[in-house]
């Protein structure tokens, strides 16, 4: 029997909040400092598409403010989004437990439970109001918890 689900949300919330992507656990990926998950996931909309943009979503104050900044569409996203936003949070996700012992061994603490993205607005991202949704970064989490457990996932890269 497995454990008991593991639900988040928001980013202050204990002992959990620091799988959102909002939390302040930033990383270097692409040879670049990102603030947070959602600073890197927003900006890479607009790097194929308008570099100037996913510069300035990179150096928002909050990642609300990336948030809001990435779903802009007053500014052109690139043409294949859809095919690689999976890949680009999973990247962001590795990095960020990467770069961050302690919430590394936290979710390696997860042991086997669930992890949802207990979102009721996102049902892509997140289960969704009613708990209908695909729940992708839950999925995400739980497939970066494997890796490190399989020891593909370079554990000594704490920054």
């Amino acid at each position: 029997m497995g454990r008991k689900p593991i639900y988040f949300y928001i980013a202050r919330e204990e002992p959990y909040g620091c799988f959102s992507n909002f939390s302040w656990h930033g990383f270097t990926l692409d040879g670049q400092w990102w603030p947070t998950s959602e600073h890197y996931f927003q900006a890479q909309k607009f790097m194929v598409s308008d570099r100037p943009w996913a510069a300035k979503i990179q150096q928002a104050k909050t990642p609300k403010i990336a948030a809001t900044m990435g779903r802009s569409r007053k500014h052109p996203i690139r043409p294949d989004w859809d095919a690689v936003k999976d890949d680009i949070m999973t990247s962001a996700v590795r990095a960020k437990f990467q770069a961050h012992a302690e919430i590394r061994q936290l979710l390696l603490a997860t042991e086997d439970a669930v992890i949802t993205e207990n979102s009721p607005i996102d049902y892509y991202w997140g289960c969704g109001a009613d708990g209908s949704g695909q729940n992708q970064l839950g999925q995400i989490l739980m497939a970066v918890r494997q890796s490190l457990r399989n020891g593909q996932m370079d554990e000594s890269l704490d920054q």
